[in-house]
């Protein structure tokens, strides 16, 4: 099997909507890098109605991930908004918001090593059923540091060479809760990981769902990249030995920097992403500092 070397250069890649943006009447749209984003200005997220929301899933169709700044947005409202875009699921890996079970409450403090998000993932792919839009509000966040870098995974696909693309279709990869999790976040949880406790439910510890290499997208048809060090483990048929040479380089090149953006957050930034088709990575470098985020996720189809 041909694997993909992730050091040699890349030929020129773009994503043809950042430069061809669509025209919307509910808000205004400018794209974020060449390869995937878009920052949304205008949207009233106070008065959500179809045509809104239909522009929402138009844009996010093509643009991947969506930024939106300086709203006073509160759980009520980014859980209505979570469920216009689908059925708002809890995770189990962490306490919910006091109050809310669809929220997730994700705060680092001054004295974390470790972050939530520190690997190049897409949420929750262990599940059958993985989410298909992550909402991400920003409470608080240091002055510098604490950005999150989104991948094109549509691009990382399209990039590989067609013999490796050929011996990929119809290859599925087992991602597990053991790959992504290991044991030390088990039973209780430790404050010495994060603020938040993160604790792997006993239902959970051995869960495993294998998925497809090349996942289509039920929208666009199209086909992206569905591997990730996050939480993939080995292939389906090959032992974890056999799968990890070509696991790592297929994770390797869907993070490659010419199919990125980067968002940088303040107080009142939702950004929601599309993980059938995106990687993303929280970056750790705001040590000593206080960070709170409130997550919602909206459950997915099963991947094909």
């Amino acid at each position: 099997m041909v694997h993909p070397r992730a050091h040699d250069m890349i030929a020129a890649v773009r994503h043809t909507p950042q430069f061809q943006p669509g025209r919307y009447r509910c808000f205004d749209l400018r794209p974020l890098s060449g390869a995937l984003g878009a920052e949304i200005t205008g949207a009233a997220l106070d008065r959500i109605d179809e045509p809104l929301m239909s522009e929402i899933e138009t844009a996010l169709a093509d643009h991947l991930v969506l930024a939106f700044r300086g709203l006073d947005l509160s759980p009520e409202a980014q859980i209505a908004l979570a469920r216009h875009l689908g059925h708002v699921i809890p995770w189990p890996y962490a306490k919910p918001m006091a109050g809310y079970p669809e929220l997730t409450e994700l705060v680092s403090g001054p004295a974390d090593i470790n972050n939530f998000g520190g690997s190049w993932h897409t949420d929750s792919s262990t599940f059958g059923t993985p989410p298909k839009y992550t909402l991400l509000y920003c409470v608080t966040c240091p002055p510098v540091g604490g950005d999150t870098s989104f991948a094109n995974q549509y691009l990382a696909w399209d990039t590989l060479p067609e013999t490796l693309k050929a011996e990929l279709e119809g290859l599925r990869l087992v991602h597990s809760t053991k790959r992504g999790f290991g044991d030390h976040s088990r039973g209780t949880g430790s404050s010495a990981v994060t603020t938040t406790p993160v604790s792997v439910p006993p239902q959970h510890e051995k869960l495993a769902s294998a998925h497809p290499v090349a996942r289509t997208h039920p929208v666009t048809g199209k086909k992206a990249l569905y591997v990730n060090s996050g939480f993939s483990s080995h292939f389906e048929g090959w032992s974890e030995a056999e799968s990890e040479p070509l696991r790592d380089a297929l994770a390797a090149h869907g993070a490659i920097p010419e199919f990125t953006c980067r968002v940088t957050w303040g107080p009142g930034t939702l950004v929601i992403w599309d993980n059938r088709c995106t990687l993303h990575y929280a970056h750790n470098d705001y040590r000593g500092q206080n960070r709170t985020m409130r997550r919602a996720v909206v459950e997915g189809e099963r991947p094909y």
